[in-house]
């Protein structure tokens, strides 16, 4: 039924719709993305049988994903085609989508940076100073694993699991996750202990934490707000960034690069949406290519 429904789009959207090839597959992944929040909510619904609650969820779910306005709003156009079509062959008799409003485009969120300003604050870093190093490996996490600022200042080395291309991560309730890491951050990370960590007099307990300050203890939450923020006013940022907006942006970037939103939900330590239990684990290596083939750090 689902690749009946998908085929049948495809040709409306090519023939009826006159879209081009680009169009039609970002349509397509649209409702690739339905199919998967069908899956993951436990719905145990069909498409035609969705209500228009069933679509507000999806595009609610989105948004904390952290999906951009502009990007929403491309997906609820890519739905609503989609019921159109179903009403155009009877498939349904009410097109659910039709009330369904795209969020205000007029300003970007301020919790979302592009590439290319992650790249400008990375750069605004000074390399001559001992700090520059560990600020470096600092950010190239939170970009590469979409951490909280909690699961940074305690991340410890031995998570660290490079060789398999993870890190162990205590997430909220204290549960433990294994997240892929991308091989930018294992290298900057890696820096930053032979280079820099190593020849810090490090304070008693504090001895298996990465990240440190000048005093060998292990970093605090204000501190990596403070770093942030210093680097934006150096690179002439003006969004109102913190380390949670690298998580927004991890999964905004992978989100719109086409990677699975099950993978994204599972590096980010969401819960499912179900309100009785957590959805299924997904196979680590699943998560690592997912990783490895949607996150920009890592495509060529």
């Amino acid at each position: 039924m689902v690749s009946s429904f998908k085929k049948g789009f495809k040709t409306f959207l090519k023939l009826e719709k006159s879209l081009s090839s680009n169009s039609v597959d970002a349509y397509l992944g649209d409702l690739d993305k339905l199919y998967q929040y069908i899956e993951i909510s436990r719905v145990n619904k069909s498409p035609v049988q969705l209500n228009y609650n069933d679509l507000r969820s999806f595009i609610h779910w989105i948004a904390d994903l952290g999906m951009s306005p502009v990007s929403q709003a491309r997906i609820i156009s890519g739905i609503k085609s989609f019921y159109k079509y179903l009403l155009l062959e009877e498939e349904i008799k009410v097109d659910p989508s039709v009330l369904l409003e795209s969020p205000k485009t007029g300003r970007k969120l301020p919790d979302t940076l592009s590439i290319s300003e992650i790249d400008e604050l990375i750069l605004a870093i000074d390399l001559s100073k001992n700090e520059g190093t560990r600020n470096k490996a600092i950010l190239e996490t939170l970009y590469s694993c979409g951490l909280r600022v909690s699961e940074l200042v305690n991340l410890k080395l031995t998570d660290l699991h490079f060789e398999s291309g993870f890190v162990k991560v205590k997430g909220k309730g204290n549960k433990e996750r294994l997240v892929p890491v991308g091989g930018k951050a294992i290298k900057e990370i890696n820096l930053y202990i032979d280079h820099t960590r190593r020849y810090q007099d490090i304070k008693p307990d504090n001895e298996d934490f990465v990240f440190l300050n000048r005093r060998g203890s292990r970093l605090t939450r204000v501190m990596i707000f403070t770093i942030i923020k210093q680097l934006c006013l150096m690179s002439g940022i003006k969004k109102k960034v913190s380390p949670h907006t690298f998580r927004h942006s991890f999964a905004t970037h992978l989100l719109e690069g086409g990677a699975d939103l099950r993978a994204i939900q599972e590096m980010l330590g969401h819960e499912s949406i179900s309100t009785t239990e957590i959805y299924t684990h997904l196979d680590r290596d699943f998560l690592r290519s997912e990783i490895i083939e949607f996150h920009p750090r890592n495509r060529k």
